[in-house]
């Protein structure tokens, strides 16, 4: 009888809540402008990728601080309402609230945020989980990167790193890493450029994303780039975290990660073309079959 596959993930960092606002321009030091649109929803890197696994018919678990407070309620109606399992390692936090700008006519996003704080997470109860596959760290609440690594580590998941804005707990998770995504910009504590100075401090994989140019990849199996398809741009905002979503989620289901890659630069493509932060995933569930 053929072995079922393990088609567990789990993310593992940044819970927020957004309030993303549309504007035709930005405003000016001491002005109000009105804005085209409003839309509220939970973000953060962990959270948005993990709705994004969800979409693609995965079942995942977002490891994060929610708390119980009234901003977190928001957050885990949100999150459970899009198919996303939670496991709240910080229930005294005060979540943080994200404003954020995006430019209707470029689709550029800016935002503001306290990020995680100075939240002190608790000790989550990792053992009574499935074990997961794939798991992704996003650097967030430094204990709780801790204790998801080891746990990955303990079961042989495939750990991802999300190296978004470079933090102190990146030089403990590089060295345990298979796949390091970050984008071109990323620069390791030394100033050093990727790929090389990743995979010198012990990362297998590195993935590197630039914006509308080509995605590159390298691992034990070779390297290559990923054409990224010009489309219409109307939204930024968490298209990394969608990509990073749609790369756990293919690795996940077993793709090398050339394909992953791939199909992470797909659905990152189709959030771009959409406005607000949760309406590209209706194409997202079309194209994959997700809920």
């Amino acid at each position: 009888m053929r072995e079922e596959v393990n088609t567990t993930c789990w993310f593992a960092g940044l819970t927020t809540v957004d309030l993303v606002h549309r504007a035709d321009r930005p405003p000016a030091p001491n002005e109000k402008i009105t804005a085209l649109r409003q839309d509220l929803a939970a973000g953060g890197p962990a959270a948005n990728a993990a709705v994004v696994a969800a979409a693609m018919g995965r079942s995942p678990l977002l490891i994060t601080a929610i708390g119980a407070g009234p901003v977190g309620a928001l957050a885990r109606h949100d999150l459970e309402a899009n198919g996303v399992r939670l496991l709240d390692a910080g229930p005294r936090h005060e979540m943080s609230v994200s404003a954020v700008l995006v430019d209707d006519a470029t689709g550029e996003r800016s935002v503001v945020s306290t990020d995680a704080g100075s939240t002190h997470t608790i000790a989550p109860d990792l053992d009574a989980e499935p074990s997961p596959r794939v798991v992704l760290l996003d650097g967030h609440h430094p204990d709780l990167q801790r204790d998801v690594l080891a746990r990955a580590r303990e079961c042989g998941a495939t750990v991802v790193l999300d190296a978004g804005r470079r933090r102190p707990i990146f030089a403990e998770l590089i060295p345990h890493a298979d796949v390091v995504a970050c984008s071109a910009d990323f620069r390791t504590a030394t100033g050093d450029s990727v790929p090389d100075a990743l995979l010198a401090l012990g990362a297998r994989g590195v993935v590197i994303t630039a914006g509308a140019g080509p995605v590159t990849w390298v691992d034990a199996r070779g390297s290559g780039r990923v054409e990224v398809p010009r489309v219409a741009v109307r939204d930024t905002l968490g298209a990394g975290d969608a990509f990073h979503g749609a790369l756990v989620t293919a690795l996940t289901l077993g793709a090398d990660l050339e394909a992953a890659v791939r199909t992470a630069v797909e659905v990152a493509s189709l959030r771009v073309r959409q406005v607000g932060p949760r309406t590209y995933l209706r194409a997202v569930r079309a194209r994959f079959g997700g809920r």
